[in-house]
């Protein structure tokens, strides 16, 4: 417990004064960034304004091995405006505490921020262009997921063969959301060369069978000399149908050289009102990297971004990112 102890001090300390007494170190690490963003209706009927953005996330890392060979890791995200509910805590955002061994895997106990084993490989293969299309007078769909997020655990397994990661998820019960404890399950092979195939399904528990149960997530991608395919699905299922979603999205990459990619990405997002369409998403994006600055840029159409076929859905969006 004394070195256990001293790894939690380690990351409070350290804020403080420069001490080497304790055991353990602390990292930050980010990443500078200048983005821009524009979205237009595609009839011209609107232009919204354009938006500048600089990456503002810092993440805190300590960590430590105890007497027994554990080791111990905690992390806290120093976020601008993640947490607006609260003044005090306006710059925090997920923080963890991990739990690692060759022999019983690695526990991750999630204090803000968790994933579900769906959640943790949900995120489409084009790269979640739909959240691109559902802010101000767009009014698009908004995807739902069974992260659990505030005090959850997520284990991934010690290996048990080569190339397959299995993970677990598992949300206590918490009556202060109403909400029964949950369950998830997931796995990746490795196996083949070039290929990626990831599969996990989890609980949607909240005491009402119209709104509980379950999402199931499956990605996969292959990789061939320069030519990269990917796919993913998900179905995210409720009591209910009119609140069931499904998103199906494909991507194409190549690598033109070892600095300079291009992708072609899709996305459909259909839900289970009667009345609704499907929500059809596409873009083209490139990406390069020089000196240690990589510059990407991209374009995306959206089409019923709001499972609705009115004129007035569709829209085109641009956006330019330099990272350094």
């Amino acid at each position: 417990m004394n070195n256990f102890k001293k790894i939690g001090m380690t990351a409070l300390a350290a804020s403080l004064v420069s001490t080497s007494v304790f055991a353990g170190e602390l990292t930050a690490s980010g990443s500078a960034s200048i983005n821009f963003e524009n979205h237009g209706k595609t009839d011209a009927s609107l232009s919204e304004a354009k938006t500048f953005s600089m990456g503002n996330a810092i993440t805190l890392t300590g960590s430590g091995e105890l007497d027994n060979g554990m080791t111990v890791t905690l992390s806290y995200q120093l976020d601008e405006g993640a947490n607006a509910s609260s003044t005090a805590t306006s710059l925090f955002d997920n923080h963890s505490v991990t739990i690692s061994s060759d022999a019983m895997g690695t526990l991750k106990f999630n204090g803000h921020g968790g994933a579900s084993a769906a959640s943790s490989i949900g995120g489409t293969v084009g790269g979640n262009m739909w959240d691109n299309f559902n802010s101000g007078n767009q009014g698009g769909t908004t995807l739902n997921n069974s992260a659990p997020g505030n005090n959850s655990f997520f284990y991934t397994l010690p290996s048990m063969m080569d190339d397959l990661a299995v993970t677990a998820s598992f949300e206590p019960q918490n009556a202060a959301n109403n909400t029964a404890s949950e369950m998830g399950f997931g796995f990746t092979y490795t196996g083949v060369d070039g290929l990626s195939a990831s599969y996990a399904t989890s609980e949607i528990e909240t005491y009402a069978s119209g709104t509980s149960g379950d999402e199931n997530v499956w990605k996969i991608s292959y990789a061939i000399n320069s030519l990269t395919f990917a796919a993913s699905n998900t179905q995210y299922d409720l009591g209910t149908a009119t609140s069931d979603q499904e998103v199906e999205s494909y991507k194409v990459s190549y690598s033109v050289t070892d600095d300079l990619s291009v992708s072609y990405k899709t996305e459909e997002i259909t839900v289970g009102t009667a009345s609704s369409v499907a929500a059809e998403f596409e873009g083209v994006s490139a990406s390069y990297t020089a000196g240690g600055m990589t510059i990407s840029a991209n374009m995306q159409d959206g089409k019923n971004v709001g499972n609705t076929t009115s004129a007035s859905q569709d829209y085109y969006g641009l956006g330019l990112s330099f990272a350094f």
